[in-house]
């Protein structure tokens, strides 16, 4: 079944609508779809190279409002936000932030997996609905998925600009790597700078 829905975002990449319907991906994939606008975004670069900026700023705004209409599911709609949550493994986590969510500590440890689940492979639909349900700061969230996603779009589109099919190719083969030690990277940044500057 992943394998059909990956081949037809492929295929949606290269359809006349293929802005909008990037941008109805993006915003799906936010809090339920498990495909990512990756997927599309590499061969929309490839065809038509001089709009990839405009290609990353679609992705970003679509996922970031589907990532805001996943938070509000797990404000307004539990059971429903559940089942996605259990769908992907994820339902014991919930509880188990939801306890350490009244420490600051609990605060900053859900900062970092926001980061992390907004450009890395991770489920990033889980955290937007658990944001939801746990009470996260709204003003907070929105902003790390701002930078996230957009970040995360925003290389895929511009060394797909830089080197095309062969980057789409990497993606394919090493892209959950790649994102992962990138996000962890920024974030282990982040933490030292945190730590150097602000405590």
């Amino acid at each position: 079944m992943l394998k059909k829905l990956y081949d037809r975002c492929v295929e949606l990449a290269r359809h006349k609508f293929s802005k909008p319907l990037l941008g109805f991906v993006a915003f799906i994939e936010s809090f339920f779809f498990p495909v990512p606008p990756d997927l599309m975004i590499v061969p929309m670069v490839v065809a038509k190279r001089e709009d990839y900026l405009k290609i990353f700023l679609i992705a970003t705004v679509g996922s970031v409002i589907g990532g805001l209409f996943g938070y509000m599911l797990g404000v307004f709609f539990l059971d429903a936000s559940m089942v996605i949550i259990e769908f992907y493994g994820y339902e014991e986590k919930v509880f188990q932030i939801q306890d350490k969510m009244s420490t600051r500590g609990g605060f900053l440890t859900w900062l970092g997996i926001m980061f992390l689940a907004g450009f890395t492979p991770l489920p990033f639909k889980v955290f937007t609905i658990t944001s939801g349900v746990i009470g996260y700061n709204l003003t907070v969230f929105f902003f790390i998925c701002l930078f996230t996603r957009g970040l995360r779009f925003l290389l895929v589109s511009y060394f797909t600009y830089l080197f095309g099919k062969k980057f789409g190719e990497f993606i394919e083969k090493k892209g959950a790597l790649w994102f992962t030690a990138t996000g962890i990277f920024i974030v282990i940044l982040a933490a030292v700078l945190y730590i150097t500057f602000v405590k």
